[in-house]
């Protein structure tokens, strides 16, 4: 049964009308998936809007210290939590164990394990919940930079070879920060999400010639790339370039950007 709610969960992401969005829910089987698939084919998907964010306060911390890059996301119940110094106290910890655990990558499960004590501690002293939600380990070959914004809302780490360029590095990590890339290079998306894309600028085409077509989902997929990419978005520093144009050898190794409870 598409209930109302539902119908108006896929208005929330997408911004097409309520009665489009249920009579896409009912072409789907009332799988969201498909409804938002469907509304962009025919061309009333407004916008895909992010919604469903986690309202959990906290802060994201950051460091890159001889190599290792580490970044750590902590939660509370109160914005008013997070500013106390002994909350900061708790973020620090967790990022030290960060730095500190074995192996590199996901680190959540054994930062948890070594705060524990710490965790419990400040849980009865502030008197609120308190979650480690995530962390994270980089081992880095390369040169490494963090940047921490709003205070702790939205932390990024970038890592980066070929360049020695320190301006250049910091400058990546406010464009990720600002931007929010969903990848690095239009070779880190997989071919499936790119055959889907092309489908669906194809079938907003419907009825034109097939070699107009081509030429235009060729161009809506080179403006997708600079939407989703990092290398192709307009860069921050001058939006008539991008970073494949002004710095081609620089390869970005890795990027991450966390923002404090968003859906994961």
């Amino acid at each position: 049964m598409i209930t109302a709610e539902v119908v108006k969960s896929l208005r929330d992401k997408t911004g097409a009308g309520m009665m489009d969005c249920k009579r896409a829910l009912t072409e789907a089987g009332g799988d969201m998936e498909k409804a938002i698939e469907f509304l962009r084919k025919s061309g009333m998907a407004k916008a895909e809007k992010k919604s469903g964010r986690a309202t959990n306060q906290g802060k994201v911390a950051a460091t890159v210290r001889d190599g290792v890059a580490a970044m750590v996301e902590v939660l509370c119940e109160t914005d008013f939590a997070a500013d106390t110094d002994k909350f900061k106290e708790l973020v620090n910890a967790v990022l030290e164990a960060a730095l500190a655990a074995d192996g590199e990558g996901c680190v959540t499960e054994k930062v948890n394990d070594a705060c524990k004590a710490i965790l419990t501690e400040k849980i009865a002293t502030i008197g609120e919940n308190m979650q480690i939600r995530r962390a994270v380990k980089w081992n880095c070959t390369a040169k490494a930079e963090n940047y921490i914004h709003g205070g702790g809302r939205v932390g990024v780490l970038v890592e980066i070879a070929n360049d020695d360029d320190a301006a250049f590095l910091h400058s990546v990590c406010l464009h990720v920060a600002a931007f929010n890339p969903t990848y690095i290079s239009p070779a880190d998306i997989p071919a499936e999400k790119i055959a889907s894309e092309r489908e669906i600028a194809a079938a907003q085409m419907a009825g034109k010639p097939a070699a107009m077509i081509e030429k235009i989902v060729d161009g809506k997929i080179n403006k997708w790339y600079g939407e989703v990419c990092l290398v192709n978005q307009p860069w921050i520093a001058d939006d008539k370039t991008c970073i494949a144009k002004l710095k081609p050898n620089a390869k970005i190794v890795r990027i991450a950007r966390w923002e404090v409870g968003e859906e994961l």
